[in-house]
């Protein structure tokens, strides 16, 4: 056996009483006295060459310790494993990466906490194996459905996997339909070159369609990024509608209404006609002139000042209602 380190001398801190029952204890022990778990899901441990780099490192460092449980806690939750288990005194629940890269690099011990309470249950083994990753990337998509599946054949179903997780039985469902692709679709979301979502549409279909359907969507995706984007043209109000700064005039009126068709000045003007029955003269309203009961009132034309921009516009909106108002804005810039 390896050599035994209580935590609580390393962290100053009080662990529970009973050795090797619930006593977290870091070991180190050859690696020829433990084993790895038949049912961790990983399928990806790196190649040779990432798992001797890696190893190199916990050469000089292991920060995380793998989490093991004892061979006969293990065999009392599956007593068909014995085969597999062998004499070792260890099962690993989690670390097969640590344990593997010691291999390869050529290391005989690795650091383990031993933590019997992980083996009280199927599901906690289990669910062990899968939520402790901490010496590499989380679990892809493809190796999580495994882990799942793995519950719901060892735990009891699908509804003692949606309790233990306090989820309902549709996400179970959903967490292992990726394994309904093909191999090859598979390989291609643990890659993370098909999107989750892509291939849960695409698992619902029978896999001799499954590569036609997935092709179909690249060829989509290709073209959509392929296309020219359209740029969107800005659209601003033409300089003539433009709110200009009021110049300062010696005297405040800036536009003349008068009653008559023309202006004083004898020159032609373009007018608008207004409902208001007023008349302005440089710059005075005077009070409209009482109307017979029956008399027709004529129109007022407003002459349009056309030199100020800024009271052109102030007119319109006066005397345009804000739809008309807005017609004639898209008229004028086209």
């Amino acid at each position: 056996m390896g050599r035994r380190t209580s935590l609580a001398s390393l962290a100053g801190g009080q662990v529970e009483d009973v050795p090797g029952q619930n006593d977290v204890v870091l070991l180190r022990i050859p690696l020829t006295q433990m084993v790895p778990t038949r049912f961790n899901p990983r399928r990806n441990f790196g190649t040779e060459e990432q798992l001797r780099e890696f190893g190199l490192v916990l050469q000089k460092r292991q920060l995380q310790p793998a989490v093991v449980v004892s061979r006969t806690a293990y065999l009392k939750l599956w007593p068909e494993e014995a085969e597999n288990v062998g004499n070792v005194p260890y099962v690993i629940a989690n670390g097969e990466r640590r344990y593997r890269a010691s291999g390869v690099a050529g290391l005989t011990h690795l650091d383990i906490v031993h933590r019997e309470e992980v083996a009280r249950s199927r599901a906690d083994f289990l669910d062990a194996v899968m939520s402790e990753n901490n010496d590499r990337e989380d679990l892809d998509p493809i190796e999580r459905a495994l882990g799942i599946d793995t519950m719901v054949e060892q735990v009891g179903g699908t509804q003692a996997v949606a309790d233990y997780y306090g989820k309902t039985k549709g996400w179970v469902s959903q967490q292992r339909k990726l394994l309904r692709l093909t191999d090859q679709l598979q390989q291609l979301v643990s890659a993370g070159e098909m999107p989750i979502r892509s291939a849960r549409d695409i698992a619902g279909l029978p896999q001799s369609e499954q590569a036609a359907a997935w092709a179909s969507e690249v060829k989509q995706r290709q073209a959509a990024k392929a296309a020219p984007r359209q740029r969107i043209k800005s659209v601003e109000p033409a300089p003539d509608l433009q709110p200009q700064p009021d110049p300062a005039p010696a005297q405040p009126p800036v536009f003349t209404a008068v009653n008559s068709p023309a202006p004083a000045d004898g020159v032609p003007s373009q007018s608008v006609s207004s409902p208001l029955p007023f008349t302005a003269v440089n710059g005075s309203v005077d009070a409209p002139a009482p109307a017979e009961p029956d008399a027709e009132e004529p129109p007022v034309a407003v002459v349009m000042p056309w030199g100020n921009p800024a009271a052109v516009l102030r007119i319109l909106r006066e005397y345009m209602e804000p739809a008309d108002l807005e017609q004639l804005a898209k008229e004028v810039l086209g």
